[in-house]
């Protein structure tokens, strides 16, 4: 039977929700009248079908399995507070909103995450889900379940999923989404009831979008084919400690406090690690620490050539590149595939606000999707104690109990990607039935896989595994060849058939990253902190900290590999070498932390999170270069020198500060350059007086940012191999080895291969910090570029610059139009939002009736306000502030936030996109938490009742 109702179905927009209820109503009897006319398919949707999955927001319904009743209130935008007696009461709730408002999001979630999208989308899903099978996700998520996780967190989970279910129970698909009607004219796939397991497995796609470094690893393999050592070097050019700080400054770990202090470091006020009470038992990591990568160390056998080179050359280069096709056409988690992933998070202590206790910011940047990937939504016991123990509210992942950023009663905390290098690509040398290992033929452990296709025939894989984990390159074709000519040296085994690869990745281990979120949920204090995230496995973050005593604190929680000493992991490794196996892992009090700095503040922003002069162990080759966390620090310690104290406002602005880096050092330089062309020459005027900020308005921004596409494009791109560049790119270009102008006696003609949002030069804080090493070297060949057409060749940096400025009026003019007047950023930087899947690849009228856009969005790229484009790509928006929140510590109440879209996923209803008008400005909502403020702002009540 389903749910006994004793109101009728439907949304029932509250106060502030009753003007949107009037439009959406109106758009949806549009939809309707334009299906009644023959579009879609020819099909007839009535108007029950686009409303028969709104939410019931008022009155009560009957659920089965709790043990009290349950009260679900919602705001005027549809976010939900839920309050209840009990925890499973609370996570049974949790999971029956979220289905109402995000059910087919949640479904494509675990089809992804299981390997199964062909069960949903048919044969075009295949490839994909033989990736994912070969990951195995779901069967690390099931091993997690059954044997790391606690008895409470377990209980939590069936709860949710039987929320969940309670949700689905006695429901057509057509009931429960849009999308799901849309199917139904090519297919009969119906959803299938939820289980804990599909939530746990949610965390392994987060940390498959988060993982680090594996796409710099790749690049730097494939750079080889084209481009020498050093001039690698150049475009991976050390961070720059001096300039831009890192995240730990005043910290410390336990173990190897003495030696941090003896290098210079100062302890701070903290307590260590030692003796908070928040490691020891509680750390996750197994195996031993072993001998570590030090600062300095770096691969001499692996895969990008030279001397020591293992694996360099054609066929290496067709694996990787396979690889990174197949990666690439996975749909994303969170993010865009592992690349161009940052976020901003920084704390203020009491001693600098106006309020006297500490202000906490965070805005992760992740891909745009349709609905945001997060779910706004509170979570609160009636009668908080031991036995129910959560009064949390912030963002949660719709498919997945508890929150995973916000705050609880006394406790606020942020996260950013922490870029710590988890994951390592290893060559194999595949022998017979197995693989060589020291010397020695191991062999394979391996499993079928059967993938159902909906409307088609099964189809039954192998996946094989080395003892560094799957082999990536059975997944695709390419990938299966051996390079012919691949240049090994002679300690490296006969290619034979070549060298297969194997990805080794602290997700593919069960953890306890379940366990972990749950504990945040309910901390009291720095100690529960700690104590909790030393349960959060992966992905590794950043986790800043602030409480109502004034205590501010930053930790490094993860599964951290320590590897050997002749290994950083920046390129793969030879997996027939045992001395390139990881050693162990990193202990908790070995992780840097930071508690109470004196200069009162701590910024994460996926800089560095330590300098390595100060830290023995290597965390990473591959930090973002610091460019955003450095001007928010800088913007803060601006206000503490003016004698003035930080609001909740200031910090708003700050996460809207769209100043470019990368303009104030060469907008001087582009001044000086001689133009003779008059358009050109008025082109460049814009600049003059310019203060280097962002706006969608400006039209100096517009000039910029394209003379800076043109100069990464002249100076870079065009000498990248093809791998790197745009797909359908076709270029004469310099022979490999030489980064100066082309060899007109032996030009090589080559086409692209990635797609535009991945390709390089992406134009991120890696660029600039190129060029600005580069920059002062006026005569490098990087500077150096052929004449093309009309345009003239260029012999030096200011040459280039003028070719670039030539190129980028000419491309505006084409975009934009010849009248400058009528140039402005948010012409070329808009934000389109897609529904991730019928919204990508339906046909033409379902993606208007899912997509939604496009605005004009100030920001850019390694700006605070982050809106990522791709320089090689284009100026559309492919990364954005996914949410922004400011947490004050003395008024909880007075807290602000915002998502990217709304609390729903169902087209048409009043909070599909309720949020973004206010997202794109920069505005932030009203954050109720206190029960006076949230009946204050509740505009519907849902009952529950058992």
């Amino acid at each position: 039977m389903p749910p006994n109702t004793t109101a009728s179905s439907g949304q029932q927009p509250g106060k502030s929700g009753r003007k949107k209820g009037r439009k959406a109503r109106l758009v949806v009897l549009v939809l309707v009248l334009a299906i009644i006319g023959g579009i879609a398919y020819g099909a007839y949707w009535s108007i029950s079908t686009v409303r028969a999955s709104f939410p019931q927001t008022k009155g009560s319904i009957t659920l089965e399995g709790l043990s009290g009743p349950v009260d679900v209130k919602r705001d005027g935008n549809g976010i939900p507070q839920i309050y209840a007696a009990s925890p499973e009461d609370l996570f049974m709730a949790q999971g029956f909103v979220q289905a109402q408002d995000r059910f087919y999001e949640m479904d494509v979630r675990r089809h992804m995450t299981s390997g199964r999208l062909s069960e949903m989308f048919g044969a075009s899903q295949v490839k994909n889900d033989e990736f994912l099978r070969t990951l195995g996700w779901d069967r690390v998520a099931q091993e997690e379940y059954d044997k790391k996780l606690s008895a409470s967190t377990k209980k939590y989970l069936q709860a949710y999923a039987k929320g969940v279910n309670a949700y689905l129970k006695g429901k057509d698909a057509e009931d429960i989404s849009l999308e799901y009607a849309a199917l139904g004219f090519t297919n009969d796939y119906k959803p299938t009831e939820w289980t804990p397991v599909d939530s746990v497995s949610w965390l392994k796609a987060m940390a498959w979008d988060l993982r680090g470094n594996m796409q710099d690893e790749i690049d730097r393999a494939l750079m080889a084919s084209r481009l020498g050592p050093k001039q690698i070097k150049d475009l991976y050019p050390d961070y720059p400690y001096s300039r831009n700080k890192a995240i730990i400054t005043e910290g410390q770990y336990s173990a190897l406090t003495k030696s941090f202090e003896a290098s210079g470091g100062s302890s701070g006020t903290g307590t260590s690690a030692g003796t908070t009470g928040s490691t020891g038992s509680t750390g996750t990591s197994t195996g031993t620490t072993g001998t570590r990568g030090t600062k300095g160390t770096t691969r001499t056998t692996g895969a990008t050539g030279g001397s020591g080179s293992t694996g360099s050359g054609s066929g290496l280069q067709g694996q990787l590149m396979g690889l990174h096709d197949v990666m690439e056409n996975l749909p994303t988690a969170v993010g865009v595939n592992g690349n161009g992933i940052g976020s901003n998070s920084w704390v203020v202590a009491g001693k600098y606000t106006i309020t006297g206790k500490p202000l906490l910011a965070n805005d992760p940047h992740l891909s745009a999707s349709l609905p945001s990937v997060w779910y706004q939504m509170g979570l609160h016991c009636r009668a908080v104690s031991s036995s129910c123990p959560y009064d949390v509210t912030g963002y949660t992942f719709a498919g997945m109990p508890g929150v995973v950023i916000g705050h609880n009663q006394t406790i606020a905390w942020g996260m950013t990607n922490s870029g710590v290098d988890v994951t390592d690509l290893y060559l194999e040398k595949l022998s017979g039935d197995g693989y060589l290992r020291d010397n020695k033929t191991v062999p394979f452990k391996s499993r079928e896989e059967t993938i159902k296709v909906t409307g088609g025939a099964s189809k039954t894989i192998v996946v094989r595994e080395t003892n560094n984990g799957p082999l990536l390159s059975d997944r695709d074709d390419e990938l299966v060849k051996v390079g012919k000519k691949a240049q090994v040296n002679s300690a490296a085994p006969d290619r034979g058939d070549g060298y297969a690869i194997a990805l080794k990745w602290t997700a593919l281990e069960p953890g306890t990253t379940m366990d972990s979120v749950f504990a945040i949920d309910r901390a009291k204090n720095w100690s529960d902190f700690r104590a909790a995230a030393a349960l959060f496995d992966v992905p590794s973050q950043n986790l800043i900290y602030a409480d109502t005593g004034d205590n501010i604190g930053y930790t490094l929680p993860g599964r951290i590999p320590a590897r050997a000493k002749n290994d950083d992991g920046s390129v793969p490794a030879p997996g027939w070498d045992s001395r390139y196996d990881w050693t162990g892992y990193l202990k908790q009090d070995e992780l840097p932390y930071e508690y109470n700095p004196k200069r009162g503040y701590i910024v994460t922003a996926n800089q560095a999170v330590v300098d390595p002069d100060k830290y023995p162990y290597t965390l990473t080759t591959d930090w973002g270069y610091g460019t955003r966390s450095q001007r928010i620090t800088d913007l803060i310690q601006s206000k503490i020198d003016g004698g003035g104290k930080i609001s909740t406002e200031d910090l708003r602005q700050m996460q809207l500060d769209s100043s470019s880096e990368i303009a104030k050092l060469l907008v001087p330089k582009l001044l000086k350059i001689d133009i003779g062309d008059k358009d050109v020459r008025q082109a460049q005027k814009l600049l003059e007086g310019w203060d280097y900020t962002q706006d969608a308005d400006s039209a100096a921004a517009a000039y910029f940012n394209a003379v800076w596409r043109n100069i990464l494009k002249l100076a870079f791109g065009n000498k990248l191999p093809k791998e790197l560049r745009v797909k359908g790119q076709c270029l004469w270009v310099a022979p490999a080895d030489n980064t100066g102008p082309v060899d007109e006696a032996k030009p090589v003609r080559e086409c692209g291969e990635r797609d535009a949002d991945q390709a390089q030069p992406d134009g991120g804080d890696r660029w600039f910090e190129v060029v600005r090493t580069l920059v002062d070297q006026p005569d490098s060949d990087w500077w150096k570029t052929p004449a093309s057409g009309t345009r003239p060749k260029a012999d030096n940096r200011d040459e280039l610059f003028k070719r670039a400025m030539i190129d980028a009026r000419w491309e505006l003019t084409a975009k934009l139009g010849k009248d400058i007047d009528t140039w402005s950023w948010g012409r070329l930087h808009r934000l389109f939002l897609k529904n991730q899947t019928l919204g990508t690849d339906g046909p033409g009228f379902l993606k208007y009736v899912l997509n939604r856009g496009p605005w004009k969005l100030s920001g850019g790229e390694a700006t605070v306000n982050a809106s990522g484009w791709n320089a090689a790509g284009g100026y559309g928006v492919v990364w954005v502030p996914s949410m922004r929140m400011v947490v004050n510590l003395a008024d909880l109440d007075k807290s602000r936030w915002i998502n990217l879209t709304g609390a729903s996923g169902h087209a048409f209803s009043a909070h599909y996109t309720d949020q973004t008008d206010m997202w794109a400005k920069g505005e932030l909502l009203s954050w109720s938490f206190s029960a006076n403020a949230v009946d204050k702002s509740t505009s519907d009540t849902l009952v529950l009742k058992p």
